[in-house]
Parts: C-alpha cells; sequence; structure tokens
C-alpha cells in the first residue's frame, strides 16, 4: 500500500509541476517591436537581447524585431553611435534611440575633396545636419542654415518669393568683389551668376533632399579651394539610397500675413493736415479725393503657399543603392501678384563593384521654375500715395485703364487716347503698378555629378578618385507693361530677356592612406590632384514700345505707326572664363591621432588675369590634450583638442572676365547710332587696367574644441584674424587716364578680426524627456587699413544705393580706419530738448561753410555681434521648438522717413499738381526744408539691434498607423510652425534686418503659419 501510494503521489507532483511549465509556456508569446532614431527613420541590424541571456536578435531592414519573451522581460536595445536602452518587452512596442554624444567625435565631416573624422579636424569646420523638426518657412537650402552656426550670417534680401539671400562667413572681405561664399553641392563648384528666374542660387536643392551642410571658415579649411575660398565654403551633400524600401512623404501648408506697415497719414488726419496748411477753398484743399484708401492694405494679401515632396529609396540586389525624389514648391507672395512655383527632381545611385574596391556616387538634380515679379516700386508708392484717393478712377476713359492716376495736359494729339496722359513726376497708384504688369520668368536647371572612387586591387592603401560635373541653366523672363501703367505711358513696355549658362568641371586626385603601427601610433596620408573648369555665359535681350491706336505719328513714307515697333533695343552679350589648378593635401598623426598636421597646398591659373597664376598654401596643427596623461583621468572632461591654422586664399569672382585687356563693346539704348558710315552702330572702348591681379586674404586661426560630461555639453571656441590685400575695387581715377572715369583695380587692404563660440548641450535625457540647447555667437571687426587713393588721408570712395530721396546720393562710402560701406553723412544739430533743429547740420571743419568735406564717417550697417539660440524639448512621441537670433550694433539709414521729412507747402502740394503722403513724426517736427545736407545728416541713421524669434513648433509623431499582420503600417509626424514671430527692436522702420544697411521699402517679409505631415510608408 505504502508503495502503490508513494508512486500515485509522485505522478501527481509529475503532472503538477508540467502544469506548472505548461503555463510559463503559454505565457510567453512573439513580442514584435520597432527601433529608429530620432527622426522616426528605422534603424537597420540594432541589436534586440534578452536580459541574462544569449538570446536575441537583430533588426531587419524597416528597423522591426520579432522576439519570442514573457511580456514584461527586460530586453536591451543597441547600435553603434547610440545610447543603449533597457526596455519592458511590449507587443507593438516602438524603440528611440538616442545618439551617443561621446561618438561624435568620430562622425565623418565632408572637407575639400575628401573627409575626415571630426575628431581629426585641424581647421575651423563647421557640420550640421538639417533640424527636421524645428525648420519654419523652408524654400531654398539657406533657411535651414539661418541662425544656427557661428560666423555665418545670413540674411534674406526680402519678402519675394524664392528670393535670394546674401550669406556672409567671416564678415566680408573683399569691396567690389564677390563677398559670397562658394557654394559646392555633391562635388560640384558653383559660379555666383544665376539666371532669369532664379535669384536664389541654392533653388536647385529640395531641402529634403539635403543630408548636411558643412562650412569650411578658416584658410587651413578652404585653402585647398584656392583662389575661390577667401569668402569661406558650404559644401552640401544630398541623401543616398540604403537598404530596404523606403516610400516618404513630406508636405506642408503655410499660410503668411504682413507683420507691420509704415505708419502714415490715415485719409481724414490728411484732410486735417492739408487744410491747416493751405486752408480751405486752396487748390490743395481742392485735390483732396473723398475715398479713405488705405494703400499698403490695398497691396497686400493674405497668401498660401504649400510644399510637397515624395522619396523612394531602396537597394537592387546587394550593389545598387538607389534614391529618387520628386518635388513641388507653390508659394505666393504677400505683395500681390508675386509667386513662385519650382518642380524638382533628383536621382541617387551609388553602386559598389569589384568587392567593394569601386565606388560610384552618381547625382543627378533637375529644376523647372516660374517666377511672377510684383513690381516693388509699388510698396513705395503705397507709403507715399494720397489716401484721400479712390483706387479706380472712371471719369478719364481709355486713359489710366480704369485707375486713378495724377494728371496733367495729354500732348499726345492722340483722340482715342483722351485729354490727360499721366504726370510722371508724381507718385503712382500702387495697384495699377501691380495690375498692370505681367512679368514672368520661366527657369530651367540641371546639376549632375559622377564621382568614381577606386581602392586598388593589391594596394590598397592607395585610392583614386575622379569627379566630372556640369551645371547648366536657362531662364527667359518675359515683361509686358500696359500702355495703361504709369511704368511705361501711352507706348507701354515689352520684351524679353534670356540667360544661358554652361559651367563643366574635371578633378582627379590620388590619395595614398598609410599607418606605421609602430610605437608612436603613426598615420600619414597624402593627396594629390588635378582640377579643370569652364564657366561660360550668355545674355540676350529685346525690349520695345508699340505706337497706340489713334497715334498721329508717321514713318518717312508718310504711313501711319499705329501698332509699330518703337524703340527698339538689342542687346547681346557672351563671356566665359577657365580655371585649372593643381592642388595636394598632406596629413600627419602620430600618438593614435593625438598630435595632428595638416599642410595644403593649390596653385590656380586663372584667365581673368594677365599673370594667370598664384599659390595658395596652409598649414594646421591640432593637438588632443584630452589624451595627455594629465588629463585623460580627468573624468568629467570628455574633449579638449587645441587648433592651429595658418593660410592664404585668392579671390577672383565678380569682377568681369575681361578687364585686364582692351575690349570694345557696342553701345545700346536710344542716341547710340551715328549714322555716317556702315548701319550707324557705334562700338566705345572698356576702362580696364592691365595690372589687374588676385586678391589674397591670410588667416590666422586658434580654436579650441571642448566636451564634458560625456559629451553631453560639447563646443568650440575660435579666434581669428583675415587680412585681405590688393582689394579689388571699382574707383574713381583722373580725367583722360582711361577710357572711363571708373575702374577696376587692386586699391588697397582690409582686415577682419573675431571671435566664435558654438555650444551643444543635452541638458535633460531621460527615459521620455529629451531637451537639447544649441548656442552660438559671433563678433566679428571689420576696418579697411589701406586704400590707394594717395597721401590724402580724407580719400574715400563712395558705395551703397541712392539715399536722401535724391538721385545718386550716396550715404555709404569706403574709407581707411573705418569698416566698409560706413556710413558717410553730417552730422546733425539738435536743440536744448534734443529734438533736431530744421536743417542744421555741424560745421565740422570750421571754415564756415556747410561743404560735402564737413561730412564724418559715423557707424556701419554690419552687426558687430551676432547670436543664435534654438532649443528642443521632446516628450514621448511630443516635440517643441524655438529658435531665436540677435544682431546688435547695425545701424541702418531710414530713407523713408528721410525721404518724408520735408512737409513745407512747397513740397507738399507741388506746383505740378500732385499731393503725397507723410508720417506723423514729419509733421511732429515740421521740418521746411529739402537741402541735401538735411537729407544727409546722421539724424536718419538708427541703431537697428534686435532679436527675432524665428519659429515655434508643434509636432507629434506617430507609428504603426494602419497596421496588420503584413503591413507595419504608416509611421511620421504632424506639426505646426509659426515663423517671423516677432522683433524686439528700438528701430522704428518696417523691418531692423536690412540687407545693405539702407531701408529704402523693400518688399517686407511675412508672417507664416505652417501646417506639416510627413509619413513614412
Amino acid at each position: 500500500m505504502k508503495q502503490v501510494k508513494s508512486k500515485f503521489s509522485g505522478r501527481i507532483l509529475i503532472l503538477f509541476l508540467g502544469m506548472i511549465l505548461s503555463i510559463g509556456a503559454f505565457a510567453q508569446s512573439n513580442v514584435k517591436g520597432q527601433v529608429k532614431d530620432a527622426s522616426g527613420e528605422p534603424i537597420i541590424g540594432a541589436s534586440v537581447l534578452v536580459n541574462g541571456t544569449s538570446n536575441g536578435t537583430m533588426t531587419d531592414l524597416d528597423g522591426n524585431f520579432v522576439v519570442n519573451v514573457r511580456p514584461g522581460t527586460m530586453l536591451t536595445i543597441s547600435y553603434i553611435g547610440y545610447l543603449r536602452q533597457q526596455v519592458a518587452a511590449v507587443d507593438g512596442m516602438v524603440v528611440i534611440l538616442k545618439e551617443d554624444q561621446a561618438q561624435q567625435m568620430n562622425e565623418v565631416v565632408v572637407i575639400g575633396y575628401g573627409v575626415a573624422k571630426k575628431s581629426d579636424l585641424t581647421g575651423s569646420v563647421l557640420a550640421m545636419k538639417p533640424d527636421a523638426k524645428n525648420k519654419g518657412v523652408v524654400v531654398n537650402a539657406q533657411d535651414m542654415m539661418q541662425g544656427k552656426m557661428a560666423g555665418v550670417n545670413i540674411v534674406s534680401k526680402d519678402g519675394t518669393p524664392g528670393g535670394g539671400a546674401t550669406i556672409r562667413i567671416r564678415g566680408g572681405s573683399s569691396l567690389n568683389a564677390s563677398n559670397d561664399p562658394l557654394i559646392v553641392i555633391d562635388g560640384v563648384a558653383i559660379d555666383n551668376n544665376g539666371v532669369k528666374g532664379l535669384s536664389n542660387l541654392l533653388s536647385i536643392v529640395n531641402p529634403q533632399d539635403i543630408e548636411s551642410f558643412n562650412i569650411l571658415k578658416d584658410a587651413s579649411a578652404t585653402a585647398i579651394y584656392g583662389s575661390r575660398g577667401s569668402n569661406g565654403v558650404i559644401i552640401i551633400t544630398t541623401k543616398k539610397g540604403r537598404k530596404g524600401l523606403q516610400i516618404s512623404y513630406n508636405g506642408s501648408t503655410t499660410i503668411s500675413t504682413k507683420k507691420k506697415l509704415i505708419d502714415v497719414l490715415s485719409a481724414d488726419q490728411y484732410r486735417e493736415f492739408i487744410t491747416k496748411l493751405y486752408g480751405v477753398g486752396s487748390d490743395a484743399y481742392k485735390a483732396l479725393g473723398t475715398a479713405n484708401t488705405n494703400w499698403q492694405e490695398e497691396i497686400y494679401r493674405t497668401a498660401v503657399s504649400h510644399d510637397h515632396n515624395l522619396t523612394i529609396g531602396g537597394q537592387v540586389g546587394d550593389w545598387l543603392p538607389y534614391r529618387i525624389s520628386g518635388g513641388y514648391t507653390g508659394q505666393q507672395g504677400i505683395l500681390k501678384t508675386s509667386s513662385f512655383d519650382r518642380f524638382t527632381t533628383a536621382l541617387n545611385l551609388s553602386p559598389s563593384l569589384l568587392n567593394k574596391h569601386l565606388n560610384i556616387n552618381l547625382n543627378l538634380k533637375g529644376l523647372y521654375a516660374k517666377s511672377r515679379y510684383a513690381d516693388a516700386a509699388a510698396v513705395g508708392a503705397a507709403v507715399y500715395m494720397d489716401p484721400t484717393q479712390s483706387v479706380y478712377d472712371n471719369t478719364s476713359p481709355n486713359a489710366f485703364g480704369g485707375y486713378f492716376q495724377w494728371k496733367t495736359s495729354s500732348n499726345y494729339n492722340n483722340p482715342t487716347w483722351g485729354p490727360y496722359e499721366f504726370n510722371n513726376i508724381a507718385t503712382r497708384n500702387p495697384v495699377s503698378i501691380l495690375d498692370l504688369k505681367n512679368d514672368i520668368a520661366h527657369s530651367r536647371e540641371f546639376i549632375g555629378s559622377a564621382d568614381l572612387d577606386y581602392q586598388v586591387h593589391g594596394f590598397e592603401d592607395l585610392r583614386l578618385h575622379a569627379t566630372l560635373g556640369s551645371d547648366i541653366a536657362f531662364g527667359q523672363q518675359d515683361t509686358q507693361i500696359s500702355p495703361y501703367s504709369p511704368q511705361a505711358v501711352y507706348y507701354g513696355s515689352y520684351g524679353w530677356e534670356t540667360i544661358l549658362k554652361r559651367n563643366f568641371q574635371f578633378s582627379s586626385y590620388a590619395q595614398y592612406f598609410h599607418d606605421f603601427k609602430d610605437r608612436n601610433k603613426n598615420h600619414f596620408d597624402i593627396m594629390a590632384g588635378y582640377e579643370w573648369q569652364h564657366y561660360w555665359r550668355t545674355q540676350k535681350n529685346s525690349y520695345w514700345g508699340i505706337y497706340p491706336d489713334g497715334d498721329p505719328t508717321l514713318d518717312s513714307n508718310g504711313q501711319s505707326m499705329v501698332g509699330q515697333l518703337r524703340n527698339v533695343t538689342n542687346y547681346r552679350y557672351a563671356t566665359e572664363n577657365y580655371l585649372v589648378s593643381f592642388f595636394g593635401r598632406a596629413n600627419w598623426s602620430m600618438k593614435d591621432g593625438r598630435y595632428l598636421l595638416t599642410a595644403t597646398v593649390r596653385n590656380d591659373g586663372s584667365s581673368r588675369f594677365r599673370e594667370h597664376w598664384a599659390l595658395f598654401p596652409s598649414l594646421a596643427f591640432g593637438w588632443r590634450l584630452k589624451d595627455e596623461k594629465m588629463l585623460s583621468k580627468v573624468d568629467w572632461l570628455s574633449d579638449l583638442k587645441l587648433r592651429l591654422g595658418w593660410g592664404k586664399t585668392g579671390q577672383q569672382d565678380g569682377i568681369g572676365d575681361y578687364n585686364y585687356f582692351a575690349i570694345y563693346k557696342n553701345s545700346r539704348g536710344i542716341g547710340s547710332y551715328y549714322p555716317l558710315t556702315g548701319d550707324g552702330s557705334v562700338v566705345r572702348p572698356v576702362a580696364y587696367d592691365p595690372n589687374l591681379k588676385w586678391e589674397t586674404t591670410t588667416t590666422t586661426n586658434i580654436g579650441l574644441d571642448w566636451g564634458i560630461i560625456r559629451q553631453r555639453l560639447t563646443g568650440s571656441f575660435d579666434w581669428y584674424y583675415r587680412k585681405t590685400t590688393d582689394l579689388l575695387n571699382t574707383a574713381y581715377v583722373p580725367a583722360g587716364s582711361n577710357f572711363a572715369n571708373k575702374v577696376t583695380s587692386n586699391i588697397g587692404s582690409m582686415k577682419n578680426i573675431g571671435f566664435e563660440a558654438q555650444i551643444h548641450w543635452l541638458a535633460v535625457s531621460a527615459k521620455d524627456w529629451n531637451w537639447t540647447l544649441d548656442y552660438n555667437f559671433t563678433y566679428n571687426h571689420n576696418e579697411i587699413t589701406d586704400l590707394s587713393g594717395g597721401s590724402d588721408p580724407d580719400y574715400y570712395v563712395p558705395t551703397g544705393d541712392g539715399a536722401g530721396g535724391g538721385t545718386g546720393n550716396k550715404v555709404q562710402a569706403h574709407t581707411v580706419g573705418h569698416a566698409a560701406s560706413s556710413f558717410y553723412v553730417y552730422q546733425q544739430v539738435y536743440d536744448a530738448n534734443g529734438r533736431p533743429i530744421d536743417g542744421a547740420v555741424v560745421d565740422r571743419n570750421g571754415d564756415g561753410q556747410i561743404t560735402p568735406a564737413d561730412k564724418y564717417f559715423y557707424k556701419s550697417p554690419a552687426a558687430p555681434v551676432r547670436m543664435g539660440l534654438a532649443s528642443r524639448v521632446e516628450y514621448k512621441n511630443w516635440d517643441f521648438g524655438a529658435s531665436l537670433r540677435a544682431s546688435f550694433g547695425n545701424y541702418v539709414y531710414n530713407n523713408v522717413e528721410a525721404g518724408m521729412s520735408n512737409v513745407s507747402r512747397a513740397a507738399v502740394w507741388l506746383s505740378s499738381g500732385f499731393m503725397s503722403n507723410r508720417t506723423p513724426l514729419a509733421i511732429a517736427d515740421n521740418w521746411q526744408t529739402d537741402e541735401l545736407p538735411a537729407k544727409l545728416s546722421d539724424r536718419w541713421v538708427h541703431n537697428a539691434s534686435y532679436l527675432k524669434c524665428d519659429n515655434i513648433t508643434l509636432g507629434y509623431s506617430f507609428s504603426d498607423l494602419f497596421r496588420c499582420s503584413s503591413w507595419n503600417g504608416i509611421s511620421g509626424r504632424i506639426y505646426g510652425t509659426a515663423s517671423n514671430i516677432f522683433t524686439i527692436t528700438k528701430y522704428k522702420g518696417l523691418d531692423p534686418e536690412v540687407e545693405n544697411g539702407i531701408d529704402n521699402n523693400a518688399f517686407p517679409r511675412a508672417f507664416s503659419f505652417i501646417l506639416g505631415l510627413s509619413l513614412n510608408f
């Protein structure tokens, strides 16, 4: 019995244990998940390990994984370059890996003709990936860089749709030659000459296609580009294909509106002003209208824009990654009739052949754009136009197309036209300026590059590289201005202009690497290459008027000229230049990269100078102090590197192709024919300087890269000194010494001294929270140190746009001891209460009279200090970002206020019979003079320092949308962004951010709200 009982109990125990184990077995299940990076891109090949075991798996091409574990089991997710995460297993989980800040030093950075690890850089190089989550209104590539880089200043020219921007790296280094940086797109150097319809050179690149920006700032980094590197280099690299099929869509809709208007008198205020000034019953009083028109409101609108981009990427077999993208941008301007439509396409193929020894990278980009330009003259006219007049006027049939205009008696003797013509010195109806002009440009551009990189079989330390690139663009602008428009009264204006450019380049180099594997861990690599570039450009145009119906003009045969062309002007021009170069670079490192030495040299031969060739060397040293014994054990210090650099770069852009030898040009326009021989065409010699030579910039740079707390707080400090000699500038020459009174010559020198700081802080990095801050600071002091104007200490070169309400009046000039383009003005006199005295300026030289000799140099439009701050907070699937920019010490000449300052009886109601509006400030000052010294005084030069909030963004990321058993669903992000939100400034004008320092009724920048959607299929 006992025996039987024992057997029975054992069976019960076995059965019970089996049940327990089976319950545990049934509790295990297939847990599915996905691993992504912070931008939502799937991570391929990430390790998923079950804690406490050797069991695990890898993520597939879509970042997905499946593990058979009990829900709640701890998993460790890891991937190279990202922080390891431990998470509890949950079916459908999405794991977002964050970048390991300590590994950022090993990131590969694109430099001139090659790449380098970030930790091995010896020059001042700034690498930036576009911020996919806080980017504001992005139409062109420069919009992604604005305010985010120390030493890089970007100012959009105005609010024109698709418009260009001024980019400056470490201030300007030239007076008259180009100050624009060299832009290299996938190995193709872009010249600074656009075509009709493409005022922005970066329009060809869809911002959604950009992988990274790399900015080369000091000469040790840019000297490899020789004569094109003085103003810095921006290298743009576009995205490539990768394993696994990826389909993505990015789209947005933008609503834009004006932010601010110029404060001028309303209709009722203007009537009161005219009545007090002239009295009831006066001619001026009788000329007042009965309307209440806000002319600025009439020319602006709420604009709706949209942007759509579709990308398909993947890999054919195991050797041909590909990426295809297409995009459409439809941008409507807030100034009526303005718009920009762009279609882009890009193809990248990057096959690896011969057991990955031969790598090919093919990039093809195409663009078609249609631009409609609004006549910017309407902006100024809307400020000055009499607010009591109506937009439309049907009392003058046929004359003005139904629009109100200031009239005068007609001399056309044309009965169909009517008794009036436009008063051509009066303010023009701004609405008619816009409506009666059709100005459209069609543009096409192609950029292609092919890179071949061969690692020699059996001698793998040697690489041979070749690049073939082309940039071909064509643009045609067709302009039609109605004969009823005040811009081209009676005859109208019609015509077209085309620009075609074809640029080709070929470069090749050999690069040899060798690790000595000795005690000191020496590494050496050397590169030598050759480059050929050809830039060709042609420009043609033709313009004419048309004799209208009823015109009495007869030709030489007594026939009516109605419908015939009038004053036809034709222009044809072609130009080209060549650049041939030999270049080399050598890198040596010791102690596993603790000590770094880089030397580069480039010998450029340009067709633009008689002495074709010039040599541009550089030398740089890097010392990774963190690797020294005394610092290697300092736990809180994760990186410390000293950089020293010196080099020379050149400048040859912006001066024309034939300035050093005698050429002749056909005269253009009315009166340019001398009908004695042949067809009467006149050719004239062009001014030239046979001794024209390179502009050379020598730069010294001291930099410090640092990081603490495992690279959670990182940054770089740079101090630089730049000296430019043989400045290229167009200056006045003595009468009779050349074929014109101005000629481009080498006339002096200039210096820039500056300090930069770039700081990145990962302030919070927790399970659900992530907060990053990026700050940059730039200080730059610019000063002209020599101008070849003889020994006269008062020698100066006038420059800049016209100002003061007159033609040819200059308020800016170059002179020794001051910044380029400083304001050159009279000194305003103020009374005891601080109010400016009408027409009174200081007799600075004490000669008892006011002459141009009493002018002085006062302030500069260039800000010595600029800062940028970007913040992004992420909580689970939510993200919130903001970016701000600040500029301190920039001054602006307020040409709008200066032009309206005279409120005398003779100025407001002119004898020619029209009136113009005024500002409340002008009324309060009650100035009665229009003398030039009063208009060109420092009273109108204002401090325009500002703090701007560029954009604020709130976004939400999602995944597994519409997921089913056979499909992982859709991931993506939806976001809302407000752009150009606020500006804090004391400047009273429309916008303190003025490109050239002259505030002259520019197309205003809009406030925008963007709703966007990103989808990954």
